[in-house]
């Protein structure tokens, strides 16, 4: 093993030889092992047993949003990858402000790395490349339920089970024709209550619902 897994296991962990560890790479299955040396930039670890426990939901949840500013984008990739989402999509809308570039992208990706290793995830969750709302609103391979949060949204009686597209926009909000396209594309609008939530807060309650309610209850 090297690069900066080795790293972390050996100057950040401190894990010496004979030390118990658990691997993962995203395929869902984790890899109990045993470290057997650790050098520089290395460690050799040997792989005892291959194990598959089912920490997944059954139906893949994808969230749009616009990258909040700065601490507040790990923040949201964080709590996104413990609450189970299968993909995030950063979106550029007509309000939005940051519009990350390929090395922000992988930043974000390594957020979810880390949060899997906290949470015991070991599926990865995707995060795809920026994205127009204009573009993203009517792609064909959309789950059938597609749910956008919007003040001007109504109360409704969400769906329970099945694949969810949730979005939610910038802190300015999706501009009435942003809105507009979302419902000519089988968008259903909702409201999230009385007060105005931040980006991160609102994709968050969206996601906290598809996971633990809308799914889990089902």
């Amino acid at each position: 093993m090297q690069g900066p897994e080795a790293h972390h296991l050996a100057t950040v962990c401190r894990f010496r030889p004979g030390d118990a560890i658990c691997l993962f790479n995203g395929d869902g299955h984790d890899y109990p092992a045993t470290v057997v040396s650790v050098a520089r930039h290395s460690v050799t670890v040997d792989i005892l047993t291959v194990e598959s426990p089912q920490r997944e939901s059954e139906w893949h949840v994808e969230v749009a949003a616009p990258v909040p500013k700065g601490d507040r984008a790990q923040f949201l990739l964080e709590k996104l990858t413990e609450l189970g989402v299968r993909s995030f999509i950063p979106l550029r809308t007509q309000h939005s402000v940051v519009h990350p570039r390929e090395t922000k992208l992988d930043r974000l990706q390594r957020y979810v790395i880390e949060a899997s290793k906290q949470c015991g995830r070991n599926v990865l969750l995707r995060v795809g490349p920026l994205t127009d709302w204009s573009t993203y609103c009517h792609r064909s391979d959309l789950p059938g339920v597609r749910i956008v949060a919007h003040p001007d949204g109504a109360h409704g009686s969400w769906p329970r089970g099945g694949e969810l597209a949730l979005a939610v926009g910038p802190e300015a909000g999706f501009t009435p024709e942003e809105i507009e396209a979302g419902r000519a594309h089988g968008w259903q609008v909702i409201h999230l209550g009385p007060r105005i939530l931040r980006t991160e807060t609102a994709a968050l309650v969206l996601a906290a619902w598809a996971t633990v309610v809308h799914h889990d209850s089902v």
